[in-house]
């Protein structure tokens, strides 16, 4: 062998998001001049960059290039040692490869995400909510869940009500809300309560809702309701069957009297009623309620008076939740998934649903948005991995994970401001059964099929490279 090499020093520590450096000394042992070149390999390969990417030294002199490490402050940065290793290639004897390696030490750090799923139940004995616990840190999460409220009117039953969750994974407790008191009749009333998600050594994650208790009203007050109805009624019909026997005798009396009885006081004048000139002319100038509601309503008919504006309603979007709904009630049984692209300097695509491109290909216009929605697999979550313009490493960053969205409801992954960057990568989930796509990729075409498990499983579609953009994609379930 021509070459010596000397990692310096062979193991070191990296807080994610944050960076390292390590020193890589080689000398060349050889008798001719050669020029060696390096890459990163093993699972830390992806955030490591070298300097330089190739060195060139005469014999007997010693060089040395720069190892950079920098994972993310995501789940796929496991804490914890990592092994790693640099492949050192001579150009003037390519079959006599070097690979020194080395151990590359993340630390963990714990973030969790919790939410309501839905955050109002409504219900007269009984709601039942979801809180979903999501782990975004690199190392296992043990947490415990309880319940509370104020004046303590509700009892919870949690189930589990301890969770362990590997990094990146999420945790659902099923939760059981039972009023210590029932509202018999009247009005609903609203009852606002938290869960509380507890570490050892951590501040407590709280979680608020609300539940709605509805009044159970008996059949016997409807009945005698329906009585006292039934009674007032009788009451009016025999008052107004007395009625004209009382107007008969007062027409009896002299008329003078009768004026002289209800004639206003001689001091008030009455308002005369408008002229009938005044009163056509001002007719067509109010129209009611009703009329300018009704967008015209009534035919042809009154073709004089004033002019009516005419509002024309700016139709509805069609988005990806329209175009799933539209499949699910032609096929309530089954499983579907519709999308559609935010592409730059275009806007939205149209809905596509089940394996059909969405996006473009070959113009090299990068997608920023993706919008999805799901039918029949118990909703779904997903995050962006974007363009970072301040990167060292050569790879983009996560951005903030969306919430779980039932079936039949929008999701968005990404952004269309025009200052925020284009998809690189984006990750999806499905609650039950599996989701599978491919994308399309700059420069690289498209990639094989992938599929992942129900949540907390997730389908990562893209790549990590900061230069290259998402360009097109397929999804099914």
């Amino acid at each position: 062998m021509s070459l010596w090499t000397s990692l310096e020093p062979s193991s070191a520590t990296v807080d994610p998001g944050a960076s390292t450096r390590v020193r890589l000394r080689l000398r060349n042992t050889g008798d001719v001049v050669d020029e060696y070149r390096f890459e990163p390999v093993g699972p830390v390969a992806p955030w490591t960059t070298i300097e330089p990417a190739t060195l060139r030294l005469y014999p007997g002199t010693t060089g040395t290039v720069e190892l950079t490490f920098a994972p993310p402050r995501s789940p796929d940065a496991t804490a914890g040692p990592n092994p790693y290793a640099v492949r050192v290639t001579p150009t003037e004897h390519p079959e006599a490869v070097t690979v020194p390696e080395g151990n590359l030490t993340i630390t963990p750090f714990t973030e969790l995400r919790a939410e309501l799923v839905p955050p109002t139940v409504k219900g007269r004995f009984r709601g039942r909510p979801k809180l979903a616990i999501d782990n975004l840190g690199n190392t296992k999460l043990t947490a415990s869940v309880s319940g509370s409220d104020n004046g303590d009117q509700l009892a919870y039953d949690l189930h589990p009500s301890n969770v362990q969750i590997e990094p990146g994974r999420a945790a659902f407790v099923n939760a059981t809300l039972k009023p210590r008191r029932i509202i018999w009749f009247g009005p609903k009333q609203q009852r606002p309560y938290r869960l509380v998600v507890q570490r050892s050594g951590v501040q407590p994650e709280p979680v608020d809702g609300t539940y709605i208790q509805r009044g159970f009203l008996p059949r016997w007050l409807a009945t005698l309701f329906g009585t006292l109805l039934a009674l007032a009624v009788t009451f009016a019909l025999i008052w107004f069957n007395y009625k004209p026997h009382v107007q008969s005798l007062a027409q009896e009396q002299p008329v003078e009297a009768a004026v002289s009885s209800i004639a206003p006081s001689p001091t008030v004048t009455p308002t005369p009623p408008p002229a009938p000139s005044e009163t056509a002319a001002a007719a067509p100038a109010a129209p009611t309620t009703e009329a300018a509601a009704d967008n015209g309503g009534g035919g042809g008919g009154g073709g004089g008076g004033g002019a009516t504006a005419t509002v024309t309603a700016k139709p509805k979007q069609d988005t990806a939740a329209t175009a799933v709904n539209r499949l699910a009630a032609a096929d309530p049984g089954g499983r579907h998934i519709c999308y559609r692209a935010y592409i730059q300097g275009t806007g939205w695509s149209k809905p596509v649903c089940d394996g059909t491109i969405a996006g473009t290909v070959g113009k090299n216009a990068p997608i920023k948005d993706i919008n999805v929605a799901v039918y029949g697999v118990d909703g779904s979550a997903g995050n962006s991995f974007v363009y970072d313009s301040q990167s060292t490493s050569g790879q983009g960053k996560w951005q903030t994970w969306t919430k779980i969205v039932a079936d039949g409801k929008d999701n968005y992954i990404g952004s269309t401001k025009p200052a925020d960057p284009y998809l690189e990568t984006f990750t999806l989930n499905v609650g039950s059964g599996q989701v599978c796509g491919l994308a399309h990729v700059r420069d690289a075409g498209w990639g094989n099929q992938v599929c992942s498990d129900a949540r907390p499983a997730l389908l990562t579609l893209g790549t990590w490279d900061n230069t290259l953009w998402l360009e097109a994609f397929k999804l099914t379930v």
